[in-house]
């Protein structure tokens, strides 16, 4: 029989897999220094946890989350990077990466990528809003 995947609403689903899942999130959480101390606080047994393990998953946002890329040529001057950074922060974009490489004859080329799934405004106006900020020569939307 090939496999199928359902999606069960935690709240319904039996304790067992609940906990099989909450043991997994706090194995990958690295704040437990072992397998066992991780199962103790999620109160399963190993032999129950092993019996599920590879059966049981966490549904992720990944799916319902949008991920974009920019890219940024920026005068080399102090501060333009803050200013970005709080405008993306105040519009409620998460932060991912931020590669940012040498200026070369007085600009500097910028990555930002970031989730913009909870920012308040849409993607055009963040934009065009960050266009304005003195010093950003060029964006460009790298991926979406």
């Amino acid at each position: 029989m090939d496999s199928t995947f359902i999606l069960v609403d935690r709240t319904v689903a039996p304790d067992v897999l609940v906990k099989v899942v909450d043991a997994k999130e706090k194995l990958s959480s690295g704040r437990y220094k072992t397998i066992n101390d991780a199962l103790s606080a999620a109160n399963i047994s190993r032999s129950a946890f092993y019996k599920y393990k590879n059966y049981v998953f966490a549904h992720s946002k990944f799916d319902t989350e949008q991920i974009v890329t920019l890219f940024f040529t920026l005068d080399d001057v102090a501060g333009i990077l803050s200013d970005i950074l709080i405008l993306l922060s105040d519009a409620g974009a998460n932060i991912l990466t931020i590669n940012q490489n040498i200026p070369i004859n007085g600009s500097a080329n910028v990555t930002i990528s970031m989730r913009t799934d909870n920012m308040a405004i849409g993607l055009e106006m963040m934009i065009t809003k960050l266009k304005s900020v003195d010093g950003v020569n060029k964006i460009e939307l790298l991926s979406m």
